[in-house]
């Protein structure tokens, strides 16, 4: 069984500080830089949303913006349709329920259009400081080789590493991860040479060539 606690202590060595990669400076535009995330890199939202939050500044901004108009805004995306819809109709929901503020509880957050477990995770831990593991990607993919989750499924696997992780490091190690995941853990052809966690690793398919010690 993977040992979750000396994971954790060799990945936060490697990164001591690390935070979302998704620039904004307050939560309503973590959230809708986080709608915009999905199926897209974080550098391409990144290179989208600085003109955008110029342009909207509320969630009432948002709320009555023009749809058309978004999706343009937005094309670079990918699934800009559906992200743009998603925006207004989350923000509408922000401005009449919720006094254009945005909610800092997982029950209320995921009740708005658009917002999954993951991206109320993202918001939780990165906009309010709060512990939470939020599992994209690259998280599901690391947890799996590594032995500490056994399944596909985001929440089994957002459960599994609740359990293991201790619940003050649950942000951090998150972020750890997914950048251990973009940089050394990728999908394919994983740098297992330069791995800090290959001894931890319980990947049958791991690769010891090149390995660095």
């Amino acid at each position: 069984m993977a040992n979750a606690k000396k994971i954790v202590n060799i990945l936060l060595k490697k990164y001591p500080s690390p935070n979302v990669a998704l620039n904004f400076k307050n939560p309503l535009e973590l959230l809708v830089a986080t709608i915009l995330s999905a199926q897209c890199t974080d550098a391409r939202v990144n290179m989208v949303t600085p003109g955008l939050f110029k342009k909207y500044k509320t969630a009432a901004d948002f709320a009555q913006a023009d749809l058309e108009e978004l999706e343009k805004e937005i094309k670079s995306t990918g699934f800009y349709r559906n992200k743009a819809k998603s925006i207004i109709n989350c923000c509408k929901m922000l401005s009449e329920e919720y006094g254009s503020v945005v909610p800092s509880t997982l029950d209320e957050l995921v009740k708005l259009p658009g917002v999954g477990r993951k991206t109320a995770n993202v918001i939780l831990g990165a906009a309010f400081g709060k512990q939470a593991i939020a599992v994209d990607t690259h998280v599901l993919r690391v947890s799996n080789r590594l032995g500490l989750a056994h399944s596909m499924n985001p929440d089994k696997v957002e459960a599994e590493l609740n359990q293991q992780i201790e619940q003050g490091k649950w942000t951090k190690f998150n972020h750890a991860l997914i950048l251990h995941g973009r940089e050394t853990c990728v999908a394919r052809s994983p740098k297992c040479g330069i791995c800090v966690l290959y001894e931890e690793c319980e990947w049958p398919s791991k690769n010891a060539k090149n390995r660095v010690r």
